[in-house]
This record gives structure tokens, C-alpha cells and sequence, in this order.
């Protein structure tokens, strides 16, 4: 893994790549504000009927009551996690379970179109992981770590 620690910090020092990881976190940030702001105002996502599938599955979501109100909280403190420098790394880390969830749900349920825009998503959130290998090595590396045997 040395290589890609040595690849990443390359990357890091040109300016076009710095860029980019700051148009993929606000990019990132865009998707979740609409969505997550009209959860938490208790407002429903979706104008389909609930004879459609995709209706269906947001009215029974949307019928949990606070829990819809905290997935966009969630989603808005995601975004504004990855638009603050010192709290992008936490932000990445919490949307990827998000995008996980919406884009194994809106696979599995057969949306038109939003499966592939989901997994770009996917994929622009492991890029940011990615970016702070260091924070994300480590991360990880606590998470698996086998704690001693004490005798």
C-alpha cells in the first residue's frame, strides 16, 4: 500500500487535483442539500403515487415520522461536514454508508438513470477517502486492530 500512500501524495502536491477534490466535496454536498432539507422539514420527496414502487418506498419512509427528519438531518450535516477543511475527512466518512444505503436501495428497486448517478456519487466519496489515504489507513487500521491477550 506504500505505493498508493506515495501515488496520493503526489497527487497533493498539483493544484488541478486539489481542485478536483474540492468541486467532488461540493459537488457532494449539492446532492444532499435539497433532499436532506426537505426531510427535515417533514416534507414528502416525491410527488409519485403510491401505486409506483418509488412512491411506495418514500411514502412508507416518509410515514416514519422523525426518522425521515433524521435522514436529512444526517444528509445536511454531511454536507457540511465535506465544505469545512478540518471536518471534510469525518463528512466522507459518514455520507459513504449513506450512499451505500441509497445506492444498493435505488438499484435493487430499479430506478431509471438514478442508480448510475448513485454510484458516481459512490465512487466521488471513496475518491475523497481516498485522498486522505492517511486518515482513512489509520482509520482503518483502529477499527481492525485485535486488542492484546491479557494474561
Amino acid at each position: 500500500m506504500k505505493t498508493l500512500e506515495a501515488i496520493v501524495f503526489k497527487l497533493h502536491e498539483k493544484l488541478i487535483f486539489k481542485l478536483f477534490t474540492w468541486g467532488t466535496r461540493i459537488l457532494l454536498s449539492l446532492a444532499f442539500i435539497p433532499s436532506g432539507l426537505k426531510k427535515l422539514l417533514g416534507q414528502r420527496f416525491t410527488l409519485l403515487g403510491t401505486d409506483d414502487p418509488v412512491g411506495f418506498f418514500f411514502e412508507a419512509l416518509y410515514q416514519t415520522g422523525w426518522y425521515w427528519n433524521f435522514l436529512g438531518f444526517m444528509q445536511l450535516l454531511v454536507a457540511l461536514l465535506l465544505l469545512i477543511p478540518r471536518t471534510a475527512f469525518l463528512g466522507a466518512v459518514i455520507y459513504l454508508p449513506i450512499v451505500i444505503n441509497i445506492f444498493v436501495i435505488v438499484t435493487a428497486m430499479g430506478f431509471q438513470g438514478t442508480p448510475i448517478v448513485a454510484g458516481l456519487m459512490l465512487l466521488a466519496n471513496i475518491y475523497l477517502l481516498i485522498w486522505d489515504y492517511a486518515k482513512t489507513e489509520e482509520l482503518i487500521a483502529i477499527i481492525f486492530r485485535k486488542e492484546k491477550q491479557i494474561e
